[in-house]
């Protein structure tokens, strides 16, 4: 005989994919930074001229920061939906935005391929928008927790986009520093 699980149960189940999956989030999104060399310090990436509305370098590790914990709330939420339809599909299109989202960093710090990057970034962003449909389908909560990112990433490529646009000789820059910019 099967019994539907008591709320206590429910939270007790999410508390404990969250345990797994914040982080793992933060790990996988800290790992991806740190091996691209991503950052206002990354000598090749201090060269480059920035949009008018680039935000101050510090806002960038604690909105991901944020991001990743709602992340892994949000595939908690639905890894805990044991049962649900959909569930299955919503974490392998979870998974599928994960994997574009960790890709970005080494594409634009690592290589310095600027539209590569920002062709990820908006595969990213119709990943997340289909995410975010397919969870919605399994936990409400999980879908609304996405849509900070989602805003976010969409914030990222307009960036992404004027970087582009401001530096057209960057894009596979071997960023060797063999190049110096010198302004008069």
């Amino acid at each position: 005989m099967q019994q539907i699980a008591s709320s206590a149960q429910l939270r007790a189940s999410i508390m404990r994919w969250a345990l797994f999956t914040v982080p793992l989030c933060l790990g996988l999104g800290l790992l991806s930074g740190r091996a691209a060399g991503s950052g206002a310090d990354n000598p090749w990436f201090a060269l480059l001229d920035k949009p008018a509305l680039y935000p101050p370098p510090l806002a960038f590790p604690i909105v991901w920061t944020a991001l990743y914990v709602l992340m892994g709330v949000a595939l908690a939420l639905i890894a805990a939906a044991r049962g649900a339809r959909g569930r299955g599909v919503a974490i392998a299109a979870f998974v599928v935005q994960l994997a574009l989202n960790l890709s970005w960093s080494p594409v634009f710090f690592l290589e310095h391929r600027l539209t590569l990057a920002l062709g990820i970034i908006v595969a990213l962003i119709v990943a997340v928008a289909i995410t975010i449909v397919l969870v919605w389908r399994v936990r409400r909560m999980a879908a609304v927790l996405l849509l900070p990112y989602l805003a976010w990433i969409c914030f990222a490529s307009f960036l992404n986009l004027q970087l582009v646009q401001l530096n057209p000789g960057a894009d596979g820059a071997d960023g060797s520093g063999a190049a110096v910019r010198v302004q008069l």
